[in-house]
C-alpha cells in the first residue's frame, strides 16, 4: 500500500535574494511536507530539547527541497517555523497576553518588507559605519550554521564560568562582523569587539542589522490596542495541548 504526503510551497522572507546564484533557495521558495507522527516524536525528544536543536531537527525532517541546511538564513528559518506550525497544528495560535486569551491567525503573518540594502546586495555582506567611533565594519546576516556556532561557544563559556552570565551580545557580534576597517582576521575582529567596540556603536549596529534582516513580522494587535506587540512563542506554539 502506498501513501502520498501532501506538500506546500513556502515563500521565504528573504525572497532568496541573499543566496548565491544557482542555490536551491535562490528561487525564494522552499517545499515542505505536512507534519506526521514522526515529527511529533521529534518535538517530544528530550535529548533534542535539552540540546536546544529540536526546531532544527523538526525543520530538517519537514523540508523536501534539497540544500545544505547550514546555509539557511535565520529570518528564513523563522518563516519556516511558522509554516511548520501551520502544517502541523493549523493556523490558529491561542495564548494568553496580559491575562487575556488571544488567538492569532498565523497564516496572516507577513514577511517584513525587503530593505533596499538587501534588494541591491550582490552577496550576504553589508557595510556600516559605526556612528560614534567612525570605524567601518562589514557584517553578514547570520545563518543556521552561525547560530549553531554561537550556541556552542556560549555553552563552552558557560562550562568554564558556570556562575557568570554568558556574553551573548559580544559573542553574536563576533560571528556577525566579518571585517573591521578592512581587516578580516578573526582574531582582530574578536579583539575589537572585546576591547574597542563602544556600547553606543554596538547598539547602533544591532539596530541596523535588525532593520535590514529579512524576517517574519511576529507581532500582533492585542484587543482594543493600537500598538503592535510581539507574539509570545512558548510551549503551546508546537504543543497546543500543553
Amino acid at each position: 500500500m502506498e501513501f502520498t504526503l501532501p506538500t506546500e510551497t513556502i515563500e521565504l522572507p528573504s525572497k532568496g535574494l541573499l543566496y548565491p546564484e544557482g542555490h536551491p533557495l535562490s528561487s525564494g521558495t522552499i517545499e515542505m511536507k505536512y507534519m506526521t507522527a514522526k515529527e511529533e516524536d521529534i518535538l517530544s525528544n528530550q535529548s533534542y530539547i535539552q540540546k536546544g536543536n529540536v526546531l532544527d531537527k523538526l525543520l530538517q525532517s519537514l523540508i523536501i527541497t534539497e540544500f545544505n541546511y547550514d546555509d539557511l538564513l535565520i529570518g528564513d528559518k523563522n518563516g519556516l517555523m511558522i509554516a511548520s506550525r501551520i502544517l502541523g497544528y493549523g493556523k490558529d495560535y491561542t495564548f494568553k497576553y496580559q491575562g487575556k486569551e488571544q488567538t492569532v491567525d498565523l497564516s496572516l503573518l507577513e514577511a517584513k518588507p525587503i530593505a533596499e540594502e538587501v534588494s541591491q546586495a550582490t552577496s550576504n555582506e553589508f557595510n556600516f559605519t559605526l556612528p560614534s567611533s567612525g570605524v567601518d565594519v562589514t557584517f553578514k546576516l547570520l545563518t543556521s550554521k552561525d547560530e549553531s556556532a554561537i550556541i556552542s561557544e556560549l555553552e563552552g563559556l558557560k562550562k568554564l564560568s558556570p556562575n557568570s552570565t554568558p556574553p551573548d551580545i559580544s559573542t553574536r557580534l563576533k560571528h556577525l562582523i566579518v571585517s573591521v576597517n578592512g581587516e578580516r582576521e578573526k582574531k582582530s575582529i574578536r579583539q575589537f569587539v572585546d576591547n574597542y567596540l563602544l556600547a553606543a556603536d554596538s547598539r547602533a549596529l544591532r539596530q541596523y542589522v535588525a532593520k535590514i534582516t529579512p524576517d517574519v513580522d511576529l507581532t500582533f494587535f492585542p484587543d482594543q490596542s493600537e500598538e503592535r506587540v510581539g507574539i509570545p512563542i512558548g510551549l503551546k506554539f508546537f504543543w497546543p495541548d500543553f
